[in-house]
């Protein structure tokens, strides 16, 4: 993503279905509805000047033909952060919810903050496809293990047949994910290299690498407090008159942190200067889950720093 110093005429709100889309224009105060299908998106992007700015929220992929479209027709767009457009309805004290007051707010809030909001750029096809067989690796793993907790769960033995017949179809799936994640990352010669910059981190290992290139392909071009931040690892205060209360992380990206989570129990035992690191926290009095947490936002900051170089060599 990037930010677009292209001055905005007007701002379209569009609330996203899986069928239809309901679009507010701020410029005339109009609402309609567009049917969410390839040929009518691109017949709507057709009709928009390169002055307008689109935004949307992310609806677990529906959003993707209307992106596709504005794209193709260079009509600036934004994938909104859900959370932050659902404080932004609430701060109006709007407690009412259809599409088109959801449009409408969506228009609102792109017009409020159209200068600071990130301009929707078309993700690369190999790492597109490298980040579906990431999450799916990892929706894998965690149904695999919710059946092997209810495989161990007393009263469970009628059905032991059954699930145990069920794990060992999760471990041939997984086994065959993880060999189309390696294929794909000899087939893309960029990724092929991110990956062996970051798996020289120790800690670091070839799906984890893979895991963060697909879910993080930021990683590289941005500066160490972002990349923590978007890693959801930044320490936020929290501090009211006399009273400092303990710093949390919050926000980022969920699935990011669940991987560097692993990494750093590994980089804890294995990696001689996370190792000191984290020893140096416990006996300074932190709790082991701060310092693992703070190994956490060593490890994206490390990486983001050897993939900066990378490139920067590479360029060179």
């Amino acid at each position: 993503m990037s930010h677009a110093a292209t001055p905005i005429s007007r701002v379209l709100g569009c609330d996203v279905g899986k069928t239809t889309i309901a679009v507010f224009d701020d410029a005339t105060g109009r609402s309609l509805a567009i049917a969410n299908e390839p040929g009518a998106l691109s017949d709507f992007a057709a009709g928009l000047e390169a002055t307008c700015l689109v935004v949307c929220e992310a609806t677990g992929g529906y959003e993707s033909a209307l992106l596709a479209a504005l794209l193709a027709a260079g009509v600036p767009a934004h994938r909104a952060d859900a959370r932050k457009v659902k404080a932004f309805i609430r701060s109006f004290g709007t407690l009412g919810k259809t599409d088109a007051i959801d449009a409408k707010a969506l228009a609102r809030y792109g017009k409020d903050r159209c200068a600071e909001l990130a301009r929707w750029q078309a993700k690369d096809r190999e790492r597109l496809r490298l980040q579906t067989l990431v999450l799916i690796r990892r929706d894998m793993v965690t149904d695999r293990l919710a059946y092997a907790n209810r495989r161990a769960a007393p009263g469970a033995e009628p059905a032991h047949a059954r699930l145990d017949a069920l794990l060992e179809s999760f471990d041939a799936q997984i086994k065959a994910v993880d060999a189309d994640i390696n294929a794909s990352i000899a087939q893309c010669e960029p990724v092929a290299r991110a990956v062996k910059t970051l798996v020289a981190i120790k800690g670091v290992g070839q799906k984890t690498a893979a895991a963060l290139i697909a879910l993080m392909p930021e990683l590289g071009s941005l500066a160490r407090r972002q990349a923590a931040a978007l890693a959801g690892l930044a320490p936020h205060p929290k501090q009211s008159g006399g009273t400092e209360a303990y710093r949390r992380t919050r926000g980022g990206r969920p699935e990011v942190k669940r991987v560097l989570f692993m990494a750093a129990l590994s980089a804890r035992k294995h990696n001689p200067n996370l190792k000191a690191f984290f020893e140096r926290l416990v006996q300074a009095g932190k709790k082991p889950l701060v310092a693992i947490t703070a190994i956490m936002r060593k490890l994206v900051v490390i990486a983001n720093a050897k993939l900066k170089t990378a490139n920067a060599l590479q360029l060179s």
